[in-house]
């Protein structure tokens, strides 16, 4: 059907946003052309409290009419429809339906629509996700593809806000990514394969209508069979409606208008194979559906299996048709909590509980081993279950290892794989619902051989076992659980040949698979109306009754007592011999026999019937159609014979005895044919029984043999078994040493003082830690999914900001040391400081970033504060230089003119009296002490300022003028002077000479009496290790340690850190005089060449200074 046939027929566009979504619905709209034939109905996501103007704002963006909606509203093609403020819209036949919004409630209202319209409108349904955060839309996009729609998001980097597109994306149910202007060309082009292909529209539900349609069911059964090819699945039985809307599907996602186009494009296109194998899946499943099965399930069920358990015999559930593992999870989930929940009561579970979880798809299987899981799948998880069995990790939650332990998932296929046995109970949820009944009946034929004899069968709320009541009885109607039925169970292994696959199928033409039917009835029924309808039988390969036809009363007799669906068992006994004979015959041939004239008794009269025995060779499992034919009386010819002895034959009775003699001729050479038959199989069975003994006797030999390379295997296989407990040991020690470091990590995060996010590569948070919460006052809930720049009232929606993290993941740069000034919710400016990198994780395709957010407003006042105080500071001390230099300029004019005029007062020899001229002399002494006192002030205020530059020089120099300096005083004393070659050094050769001159000076003047006074200049490389011991040094350099040491008087070695403080003496005596400068002056000096100074000395013993200097001097 076409659309253009039934205005009816027209795909809907359902279309979501929520910020920024206005700017993408303009674009989108604007691309729209008038007559595009579909209708669009566009909802956003905002608060109920918000006032929405959007008909009024996209009425001037499009010369499409624009609508709000109102309660029933009509959908016609070529109208756009805007969900009114504060409302719930769901979608009827070809109508919106108006519902209130609650106030208190977290509700989706993109998802509600968009699962609505998937199931009111099937594949005409079209699903657009527009800029917007969370992740509404996600799951009603999801929906919308399982019923055979279509699904669009937005391009995330051209959204303005990327959470919501992003979403539908991760989760993997998304058909196109576009921006938001180029959607509704590629929709015009869906359209376009709707409405001139061969895609349905609508789908019967009888399948008899549907194999009606020749033109179309050769493509179609081609394109399974490639399927069956190529992913070793048989989906001919699966329900039509559902193949084709899959089909059709993928056809309007590739622009493929005939069904052959497709199937030519499936074989040079192993990609296009795989995606449609992956739709034709099927992957709708989510946590704890239908809450009143597990209600049931932990109320009654489970407890009573784990009634009385031994400890050694495990509870096993199978979970057929698992998906993504929603529903094996919350089966584990409910019965750890019918054991008592995770704890201490529940320490080894794996001994108690093993989970089977299986799935044709390998990616969903996949997903579901990894058990990670966002949080909108987890919707139905109380928040109890959710702290109990989850851990929080990147932004999403993983199913905890003591549960996944617990389950095994495998890619397995239950209607054609062998079962897991011995099975408690067995899950297979919407999964019937898409089988025709052969498989329906197949599947339950395994789950009984699978399951306990007291086991439970699981299966969907619109499900049931059908007409298997033999198998199984209602445990409880309304949560379809059932129970399996005793008897013997029986595993159906599919009866047909085994299919190659092909890595790339490149011919044209493929070979059909011989099934071409849905069922065996259907096959029968073809034969059955070319013969006329003859009573008939179909058996199985077991040679079980599956359907009877006609009257079979004359053939067949049902006796007293249990039921009985053996042929042999229900043939009456003159049939039965033949029937097993013609049986065998058509089993080994895989053709039709015939056996003719066969004689038999029936209500007190004799007849006789010819046995058809056709092969049903188009389907899955072998079935034999048996026809009981022309039905006629068997008068005996003796008694005729009895009857007309005193007569004379008639020609009537002569011609009846002649045919009644040719039919027993026939009969006894058809019986002389069967046992010549047996005869001859039966010597070709003992000449190969007679071979095979003679092979036996050789096999034995070799078992023999091999039996002894088995026990040696054995032994090899020991040894393997105990280097692999090893192995596990250590795997399991690992295990325990990563947790516990991920425990530690844990620990680590959570006391870090500094506040930190982890953001996605859209800027949604998927982590922060304890200290932002506390830091900025916000819970979990707040920003959990969300994006950075929407968080607290959009406070860091800075430009600055943005640009700078949009650099981390592209250009892989590093945010350092940022600082930037926000306001806050309370509009105050704060300054932060930001640092950034890029997170790279080598199991995923994404990085993340780690953003660390620190207020240092507080630290920016102090440090402002500061700057200010050494400003002023600064200011100060240049005052008091300057004061210093004119005070010592104004002091020593005086000064000398005190020494001067004492001088001339002496020199003149007017004074003779004695004590007047010893008050001169210590006039002149202390004007002299007075002079080296301000010059000393003036030399160390020079070298706290210094400006000099640093310069390479030779201390061998400088320690040579320095002596020629004293050469008096060594000369006056007899000093015994030593001194080494020194090396160059970088430095102020002023200081340096300061420095030596106040160090060699004070040796030469703290000598003892009667003591000939040494000294010794030496140098040496300081030790690189010792560097430690000294704040002022730095590893990464190389000093050189200059010592100056004496003989003389020394000091008590508690004074060493006061001798080099300004104006310090420790002695006061007029033959050591001093102003008590020098050696800070000293240790002024050593700090600006960054170096350090330590001494050696005892009372009396001498003294060492130790002066580290470093040999070139950092840049400046």
């Amino acid at each position: 059907m076409t659309i253009a046939a039934s205005s009816k027929n027209f795909p809907i566009v359902g279309i979501g946003a929520s910020a920024g979504g206005i700017d993408s619905f303009k674009k989108f709209l604007g691309a729209v052309p008038e007559k595009s034939g579909m209708a669009f109905i566009l909802v956003q996501h905002l608060s109920p409290t918000h006032e929405s103007i959007l008909p009024e704002i996209l009425s001037h963006a499009t010369k499409i009419p624009v609508h709000e909606i109102t309660d029933d509203c009509k959908i016609e093609p070529n109208h756009i429809y805007v969900i009114p403020e504060n409302k719930m819209l769901k979608v009827t036949d070809h109508s919106l339906k108006l519902l209130p919004r609650e106030q208190d409630t977290h509700q989706m209202p993109i998802d509600v629509f968009f699962t609505s319209l998937a199931q009111v409108h099937k594949a005409l349904a079209i699903g657009v996700v527009l800029s917007g955060t969370a992740r509404d839309g996600t799951v009603g996009l999801r929906n919308i593809q399982e019923q055979g729609g279509i699904a669009f998001a937005e391009d995330p980097d051209r959204a303005a806000w990327p959470g919501m597109p992003q979403s539908a994306i991760d989760a993997g149910v998304v058909d196109f990514v576009l921006p938001a202007e180029e959607i509704p060309a590629k929709l015009q082009e869906v359209l376009f394969s709707y409405a001139n292909g061969n895609g349905a529209t609508e789908y019967e539900e009888d399948v008899d209508n549907l194999d009606k349609t020749p033109s179309h069911q050769s493509a179609i059964k081609k394109i399974l069979s490639l399927i069956l090819r190529n992913n070793g699945v048989d989906f001919n039985y699966y329900k039509k409606p559902t193949i084709l809307r899959r089909i059709d599907r993928r056809m309007a996602i590739n622009q493929m208008a005939k069904y052959e186009d497709y199937l030519d494009f499936l074989r040079e296109n192993r990609v296009e194979q795989e995606a449609l194998f992956q739709d034709l899946l099927i992957k709708v499943t989510s946590f704890f559906r239908d809450a009143e099965v597990f209600d049931e399930l932990c109320d009654t069920v489970f407890p009573k299996l784990l009634e009385n358990r031994a400890s050694d015999d495990p509870i096993r559930i199978w979970v057929a048709g698992c998906a993504t593992g929603e529903e094996v999870y919350s089966l584990a989930i409910c019965l750890f909590e019918a054991m008592g929940g995770i704890g201490e009561g529940v320490e080894h579970p794996r001994a108690k509980i093993q989970l089977f979880a299986t799935d044709l798809s390998e990616i969903a299987i996949k997903k579901a081993r990894a058990g990670v899981f966002r949080t909108s799948e987890l919707e139905a998880v109380s928040e109890s279950q959710l702290n109990s069995y989850f851990t929080k990790t990147d932004g999403s939650y993983r199913v905890k290892k003591v549960v996944r332990d617990t389950i095994v998932f495998a890619v397995h296929n239950f209607l054609k794989d062998p079962p897991f046995s011995k099975v408690d109970l067995i899950s297979c949820r919407n999964v019937f619902i898409y089988l025709d009944p052969f498989l329906q009946k197949k599947a339950l034929t395994t789950f009984h051989y699978a399951l306990n004899e007291n086991g439970h069968l699981l299966l969907g709320i619109s499900e049931t076992p059908g007409k298997e009541t033999d198998l199984f009885a209602p445990f409880s109607k309304k949560t379809k659980l059932f129970s399996r039925k005793q008897g013997t169970g029986r595993f159906l292994q599919t009866a047909q040949n085994p299919v190659k696959r092909e890595k790339v199928p490149n011919e044209k033409k493929t070979a059909l698979p011989a099934n071409t039917r849905t069922d065996f009835k259907k096959s029968a029924e073809s034969v059955l109306i070319s013969k006329y309808s003859p009573a008939s039988v179909i058996v199985d390969e077991h040679l079980a009754v599956v359907n009877i036809d006609g009257d079979v009363a004359p053939f067949l007799i049902h006796t007293s007592g249990k039921p009985s669906h053996d042929l042999l068992k229900l043939a009456r006994k003159e049939l039965a011999f033949e029937l097993r004979n013609a049986l065998y015959k058509a089993k080994a041939s895989k053709e039709t026999v015939i056996k003719e004239s066969i004689p038999f008794s029936y209500n007190g009269q004799q007849y006789a019937t010819t046995l058809e025995i056709v092969p049903l060779t188009d389907i899955v499992e072998p079935h034999y159609l048996i026809l009981f034919q022309n039905k006629s009386p068997n008068t005996s010819v003796f008694e005729t014979l009895g009857k007309k002895l005193k007569s004379t034959f008639s020609s009537s009775e002569k011609n009846q005895l002649q045919q009644r003699n040719t039919a027993l001729e026939r009969e006894l050479e058809q019986v002389r044919e069967d046992v010549r038959d047996i005869t001859e199989e039966q010597e070709a069975h003992n000449e190969e029984l007679q071979s095979a003994n003679e092979e036996l006797l050789s096999s034995n030999e070799e078992m023999q043999s091999l039996n002894e390379e088995l026990e040696t295997s054995k032994e090899e296989v020991q040894s393997t078994n105990e280097e692999l407990i090893v192995v596990n040991r250590e795997l399991i020690e690992k295990q325990d040493e990563l947790n516990d470091t991920l425990d530690f990590l844990d620990a680590v995060i959570a006391t870090v003082r500094e506040p930190f996010l982890v953001l996605e590569n859209d800027f949604r948070v998927n982590k922060a830690n304890t200290s932002f919460f506390q830091h900025f006052g916000v819970g979990e809930s707040e920003i959990d999914g969300k994006s950075f720049f929407e968080i607290q009232n959009q406070q860091w929606n800075d430009g600055r900001l943005r640009d700078l993290l949009e650099k981390v993941l592209p250009q892989h740069k590093w945010i350092a040391e940022e600082e930037i000034m926000l306001k806050n919710d309370s509009e105050e400016n704060r300054i932060f400081l930001f640092n950034a990198r890029e997170i790279i994780r080598k199991k995923e395709d994404r990085a993340l970033i780690l953003l660390s957010i620190e207020d240092i407003t507080s630290k920016k006042k102090i440090e402002n504060d500061l700057k200010t105080s050494v400003s002023e500071l600064r200011k100060t001390n240049e005052q008091l230089d300057r004061y210093v230099h004119l005070a010592s300029h104004d002091l020593q004019e005086p000064l000398r003119k005190i020494m001067i005029f004492s001088d001339r007062l002496m020199g003149r020899g007017h004074i003779t009296d004695e004590v007047d001229k010893t008050i001169i002399d210590k006039i002149e002494n202390a004007a002299q002490r007075m002079s080296g006192l301000v010059k000393g002030l003036l030399d160390y205020s020079r070298v706290a300022h210094h400006g000099d530059l640093f310069e390479p020089i030779d201390l061998n120099m400088i320690v040579d003028d320095i002596l020629s300096d004293f050469e008096l005083l060594i000369e006056e004393k007899g000093t015994k002077v030593t001194v080494e070659k020194m090396s160059e050094i970088e430095a102020i050769p002023l200081q340096i000479g300061q420095l030596l001159h106040n160090l060699i000076g004070n040796a030469l003047k703290f000598s003892k009496k009667d003591v000939v006074p040494e000294v010794r200049i030496t140098s040496r490389p300081f030790a690189q290790g010792k560097t430690g011991d000294f704040p002022s040094l730095s590893s990464s350099r190389s000093y050189i340690e200059l010592i100056v040491s004496d003989n003389g008087i020394g000091f008590n070695p508690k004074y060493q850190e006061q001798i080099f403080m300004i104006f310090q003496r420790l002695r006061q005596s007029r033959e050591h005089k001093g102003s008590g400068i020098g050696l800070s002056l000293v240790k002024k000096i050593i700090e600006n060449h960054k170096g350090a100074v330590y001494t050696v000395s005892e009372e009396g013993q001498g003294a060492e200074f130790h002066v580290i200097l470093p040999l070139v001097q950092p840049e400046r």
